[in-house]
């Protein structure tokens, strides 16, 4: 989701132990607006954990085995605008989407791409997956799989002469990852088209449940929404959640939502927060993603950006984003954390200065930047996709035993 910024990823979760006691304890209630909120902050990084003095890297180092690698660089005649980057494995490849333009950030000619490769280093060329609208854009949506089809979501927004921006999800499949299905809408569980457009990160509770979230009309007013159809294509019911007042009636507060497991069986969902205060939101559920706490602000650092939680094969926690207090959406890290409430360890992904490709090409919106990183575990590594200087499609990866405790 990002045309708020012109007009003003899954993988198999692993059943934790503890979710099923919580369950076994009757914990699986909802949470009040203000149960949480009034107490200690949801979630919080360790003092010193972050150095600001050194905007570059924050202090931080890389896990041992970090690499780095570019899935499409292009060139003066090519696309040379790319946003919204996300992963997912399907049948032994690992599948990148995108936005694409020629120059600018939601330009008119704005469609999405995708890419594959056998090994993540090796990639194919961008191919063609929504083709630019003769009103309006199309932009990258994620990925879902049930393992047999992989799903393809995309965001299109219909050319609006006046009133809020908004748009609705449509999606395509395929079971080969060459030939798709023609765009349809995405549905409710009442058969009707999703008034919304989708963030980019669903995922599967471990009974099986989707979540994630959807930018609903009129505008952007985000909510969690949630589906037990395995093809994550219909079924959608819109969660219950008091949203923060905002003073802009066309889009909420809080936006880009990621979420995770607690080890309590509590799922958390983060956002960014529009008011400015350089601080991730957070709201929590404990019913399987039916009702959250109102979101509530945490003291963890966020450059007002997407982000993507999620867990480790292991339960243990991560954020992956740029944990500054202002808008340099670099260095780009991992913040981890056992119980999802205190992130007490960090790594380095990239950094800024040295480490940073100079930006080639000017275009709107274009700035030194690693831009909305997506996140997904395919085999033991963790990979972590995001746009540097919304131009070179990259992905930085992790080998799992490095981030053990």
């Amino acid at each position: 989701m990002t045309r708020h910024s012109s007009r003003s990823t899954r993988y198999p979760q692993k059943a934790f132990t503890l979710l099923a006691l919580a369950a076994s304890l009757g914990l699986a209630t909802a949470v009040t607006a203000g149960s949480l909120a009034d107490s200690a902050p949801l979630m919080s990084v360790t003092d010193g954990l972050l150095d600001p003095s050194r905007p570059d890297d924050l202090g931080l180092e890389r896990a041992p085995g970090t690499e780095t690698a570019t899935i499409f660089r292009p060139g003066p005649d090519d696309d040379r605008f790319a946003h919204g980057v996300v992963l997912m494995p399907f049948k032994g490849r690992l599948y990148a989407q995108w936005q694409s333009s020629v120059k600018d950030e939601d330009g008119a000619d704005t469609h999405v791409v995708f890419a594959h490769s056998d090994d993540a280093l090796e990639w194919s060329a961008p191919q063609p997956l929504a083709a630019t609208m003769d009103a309006g854009i199309r932009t990258s949506g994620g990925w879902w799989t049930d393992g047999e089809t992989l799903v393809a979501y995309i965001n299109q927004w219909p050319d609006q002469a006046d009133g809020p921006v908004q748009g609705v999800t449509m999606f395509r499949s395929s079971t080969d990852g060459e030939d798709w299905t023609e765009l349809a809408p995405v549905t409710d569980h009442q058969g009707n088209a999703v008034a919304g457009v989708f963030e980019q990160d669903p995922r599967a509770l471990p009974g099986g449940r989707i979540l994630s979230a959807f930018h609903e009309q009129p505008g952007l007013l985000v909510a969690p929404w949630y589906t037990d159809d395995p093809l994550g294509t219909s079924g959608w019911t819109r969660s219950k959640i008091q949203r923060l007042d905002h003073d802009d009636p066309t889009i909420s507060r809080e936006i880009e939502p990621s979420w995770f497991l607690r080890p309590d069986g509590a799922v958390v969902m983060i956002f960014r927060d529009q008011a400015g205060t350089f601080r991730k939101l957070a709201s929590v559920s404990t019913d399987n993603g039916e009702t959250w706490s109102t979101p509530a602000l945490t003291t963890v650092p966020d450059s007002r950006t997407k982000q993507s939680a999620g867990n480790l094969p292991d339960g243990t926690v991560f954020l992956a984003g740029n944990p500054v207090e202002n808008k340099a959406r670099f260095p780009l890290a991992l913040l981890l954390s056992d119980d999802g409430q205190v992130f007490d360890r960090a790594w380095l992904l990239r950094a800024g200065g040295d480490d940073m490709q100079p930006l080639r090409y000017e275009g709107k919106y274009k700035r030194p930047s690693y831009s909305y990183p997506k996140s997904v575990v395919w085999g033991d590594h963790l990979y972590v996709a995001y746009a540097t200087n919304k131009e070179d499609v990259e992905f930085t990866r992790v080998p799992l035993e490095a981030l053990g405790d």
